[in-house]
């Protein structure tokens, strides 16, 4: 999901980018990274590496109207980008909205 300067730390500043509308958000927590030989969850890893897979929770910093992504893919779905460089940090896909 992130490039390598966003790997080492595992948390950090994004922008979040939902259909038409693109907010500051925090990665708050990293619940899990996927291991794709296995299809395992490693909860304990923490962070989530160059193209690594995993469940992470955000926090944006303005509401975002956004569905669950099994109920419509477009509003279900957003971008994320490293807030400093707007580089492509990874994609996600909406599993719950609070």
């Amino acid at each position: 999901m992130l490039d390598d300067r966003q790997a080492a730390g595992g948390r950090g500043q994004v922008r979040a980018r939902a259909h038409t509308r693109s907010v500051r958000a925090l990665v708050t927590d990293v619940r899990y990274r996927l291991e794709v030989t296995t299809l395992r969850r490693d909860e304990t890893s923490g962070s989530l590496g160059v193209n690594e897979i995993g469940r992470v929770t955000l926090r944006t910093t303005a509401p975002v109207m956004v569905d669950l992504y099994r109920r419509d893919r477009v509003t279900g779905s957003l971008i994320v980008t490293d807030e400093v460089t707007s580089t492509t940090a990874g994609e996600g896909t909406v599993l719950e909205a609070s």
